[in-house]
């Protein structure tokens, strides 16, 4: 029966000094939001049941209770699990080829897109010069005789 005892005392001992402010709660809270999951796809620790997430968030709550700061709790885990556990990885470093690829492809393609379009249109060229249609005897006659009569008085007809 004291061996019983034992683990729910040290649970309820650890508990008690892990009682956190409400800030330090919902700071845990937000850490916790950006910590994936190792087993679950794609799930912060905060919404998976799993043990190692229930055991993750644990450490987070102690770390943030011992007073460490945002990024030593981030580099913890990516150090113990890779950065494949952060879900918004830092902004620097080789990170950053990563965050800039989609602009720097978004910006080429811009780029390939329009000179494509310039050469398609290219605002230099001039209209078309204006050619006169070949004379037809047979179509200046047919236009001389159906204009008004006004007009073909003075030609004479």
């Amino acid at each position: 029966m004291k061996h019983r005892l034992l683990p729910v005392f040290c649970g309820l001992l650890l508990s008690a000094a892990l009682a956190l402010t409400p800030e330090q709660e919902a700071r845990t809270e937000r850490l916790g939001n950006n910590l994936r999951c190792p087993i679950c796809t794609g799930l912060p620790i905060t919404e998976s049941t799993n043990d190692l997430s229930v055991q993750m968030l644990r450490e987070v709550r102690q770390q943030v209770a011992a007073g460490r700061g945002d990024r030593e709790i981030y580099a913890y885990f990516a150090a113990r699990y890779g950065n494949f556990v952060l879900l918004d990885p830092p902004k620097e470093g080789s990170n950053l080829l990563l965050w800039g690829a989609p602009l720097a492809a978004l910006a080429v393609g811009g780029a390939v897109l329009g000179r494509f379009l310039h050469r398609r249109h290219p605002a230099d060229e001039a209209a078309p010069p204006v050619t006169e249609e070949p004379f037809d005897p047979y179509l200046a006659e047919v236009q001389r005789k159906t204009r008004p009569d006004d007009l073909r008085e003075g030609d004479g007809a």
